[in-house]
């Protein structure tokens, strides 16, 4: 079997998928590789056997030697580069979220319907240890339906990864709720088997509003993600835009009666999600997120509280970035280029998890107002969901 010949789209932070791809004689190749930083192409292009070095990603879609494209570009750029790359025939591997806006999001669906492309989103959660466990608990009836989902997001990092670069600007990312909960509002529709149709939320920039802002043009600081800093008050040299909100507490109702919250804050001192999910029987709860780290079952009682629970399962061990998420999203993506069919992440889900996080922000910054989720175009769900496929 040759090696299908991929094209990247942007080498900044999550560079790691492109080497994940990157598997000479082992099924896969990065051949292209694109990005508007000139310094940034010469340093990466090392790690790679490109054929092709451009800062204009026109260039690199012209190329008919290449089968697929991974798209790692800031945010506000998804819907004019994934539409780009499938008019011009290629698949596509979209990080998330699929886009800032819902009607943006629907655009890069119905394009990738009209030309026939395969689109992949990027939700590499779903491919983490400790969600598929979760995911694996429920399915087995261990706690019974779903009936609630609340999520705790702790962010110890979020002056380092978020608030030092275009992240930190509402036209770039519409907000964190958007941005960063993508994952975890997909994960809760995931998990409860429903999507969101109404929510709302409150939040505000509490810790990073005022602090010292680096000047428009300057560029982040040598060691800008290798020197973290705490407490997080003293940070300094952030982004010269900084007006996504730091913390935020969002409410959903699904559309098969689950009840959801999900809760971001930046202030923490640690990095982790907390996931509880309680069913008609019982509940689960996961401590840590990572291989090697546990989520627990309650499912007897009434009692009081039992910290041990009374079932304890691992996450399994795993290797590489994001808790081995990476290598194995990248793996399903190549596989669903050579094959199609239906995948476990889902670019209808990609659009929901942006359309909950889009009308929380909206609720947000309109003193929590609830605010209805716009309904997907019945007939393009569907064409996703029989895995890209028209009806015969």
């Amino acid at each position: 079997m040759n090696d299908m010949r991929i094209g990247v789209i942007g080498l900044g932070l999550r560079t790691s998928l492109a080497l994940a791809a990157h598997r000479p004689g082992k099924g896969s190749v990065v051949a292209a590789l694109c990005d508007s930083d000139p310094a940034v192409l010469k340093r990466q292009a090392g790690r790679f056997q490109t054929e092709l070095l451009t800062e204009h990603h026109h260039e690199l879609l012209g190329r008919d030697d290449l089968d697929a494209v991974i798209v790692m570009t800031p945010d506000d750029t998804h819907e004019r580069i994934a539409v780009d790359c499938l008019e011009a025939g290629k698949a596509v591997y979209l990080e998330k979220p699929l886009a800032i806006t819902v009607e943006s999001a629907d655009r890069i669906l119905r394009a990738a319907r009209r030309t026939g492309t395969r689109l992949y989103v990027g939700h590499n959660m779903r491919h983490m240890g400790v969600v598929r466990l979760m995911r694996d608990i429920i399915r087995k009836g261990v706690i019974g339906e779903p009936k609630t989902v609340w999520v705790r997001h702790f962010v110890s990092y979020g002056g380092d990864y978020y608030f030092k670069d275009w992240h930190a600007d509402r036209t770039r990312t519409t907000g964190l709720l958007l941005q960063k909960a993508a994952h975890d509002l997909d994960v809760i529709h995931w998990l409860a088997g429903g999507y969101t149709t109404r929510v709302n939320a409150f939040g505000d920039l509490m810790l990073y509003g005022d602090l010292p802002r680096r000047d428009p043009g300057t560029p982040r600081p040598d060691g800008w993600l290798q020197d973290y800093t705490w407490p997080p008050s003293g940070h300094r040299d952030l982004h010269h835009v900084v007006d996504v909100e730091d913390v935020s507490v969002m409410n959903m109702r699904l559309d098969n009666g689950v009840i959801a919250a999900y809760q971001q804050c930046h202030f923490t001192p640690d990095y982790v999600r907390n996931y509880t999910v309680i069913g008609a029987e019982g509940r689960l709860e996961n401590f840590g997120d990572g291989p090697g780290d546990t989520v627990k079952v309650w499912n007897t009682g009434p009692t009081g509280y039992r910290g041990d629970g009374d079932i304890t399962y691992k996450v399994p061990a795993a290797q590489g970035t994001h808790g081995g998420a990476d290598a194995e999203i990248v793996t399903e993506f190549l596989g669903f280029v050579r094959d199609g069919g239906v995948t476990d992440t889902s670019p209808v889900a990609a659009r929901m998890s942006v359309a909950a996080g889009y009308m929380a922000t909206m609720s947000l910054r309109n003193g929590g107002m609830p605010y209805d989720v716009p309904d997907l175009d019945p007939e393009l769900a569907a064409y996703f969901d029989r895995g890209q496929v028209e009806p015969e």
